[in-house]
């Protein structure tokens, strides 16, 4: 898998998301040592790392999901919340299943998401949504009636089809088929170019090596720029 072509001229245009002095802590186990992070518009930085490293939990502070111990998070200068309508507007997560309504279809999720963040053309946006991340044949599915892969590229399409500043994606490419994760990294190949930020988790080196500008790796909290 090769699609950036990073030249070394990239270049920070001001943090759209800032962590600093991040840190978690849940009883008597640090679960992510003190860390400091920038992501500006139009950059990559993938996190990896092995099960229970500190991936995902960086990931939810970032997203305003978890508080950290230490430390803040901003985003575009202010605090991060995901109750904020600022940062609901501007900001997309995708790595949770519990996120699909269950007695929604795949088409409805979709326009749901295209109606409520105001995506011009949206019949049309939704149409080309599912035929790219291959839900044509399964729009009028439920949530339980999809395979785990098929979930997965509801939950992508519903982040992808939405406008958004700040892309913040938890394995991305799980359950996903060798074909699919190449679109993937097309499509998010393409977003980044476009100056969106991203903060990509994910146990896929290839898909990292693709997509990022810098990576860091966890190993039991502790990140090192890799």
């Amino acid at each position: 898998m090769t699609i950036r072509d990073d030249t070394g001229t990239h270049s920070h245009r001001g943090a759209l998301l800032s962590l600093a002095g991040v840190s978690r802590v849940r009883g008597e186990r640090q679960v992510l040592a003190p860390f400091d992070l920038d992501v500006a518009p139009g950059e990559c930085v993938a996190l990896l790392g092995r099960n229970g490293s500190g991936k995902s939990t960086l990931l939810r502070i970032a997203a305003g999901r978890d508080r950290p111990t230490t430390g803040s998070v901003t985003f575009d200068g202010g605090p991060m919340d995901e109750n904020d309508p600022r940062v609901r507007a501007r900001v997309a997560v995708a790595g949770d299943a519990l996120a699909c309504y269950p007695d929604l279809t795949v088409r409805q999720h979709l326009e749901l998401v295209a109606t409520g963040h105001g995506v011009p053309d949206a019949e049309l946006r939704v149409t080309e949504a599912l035929a790219a991340h291959g839900l044509t044949s399964r729009a009028d599915a439920l949530p339980t009636e999809l395979s785990s892969g098929q979930l997965q590229e509801t939950l992508l399409a519903a982040a992808l089809l939405r406008p958004a500043d700040l892309l913040l994606l938890d394995e991305p490419e799980a359950r996903l088929d060798p074909a699919a994760r190449e679109r993937l990294a097309a499509a998010l190949t393409d977003r980044v170019a476009s100056g969106t930020a991203l903060l990509l988790v994910t146990h896929h080196r290839p898909l990292a090596a693709a997509l990022a500008d810098r990576t860091f790796v966890l190993t039991d909290g502790v990140p090192a720029a890799s």
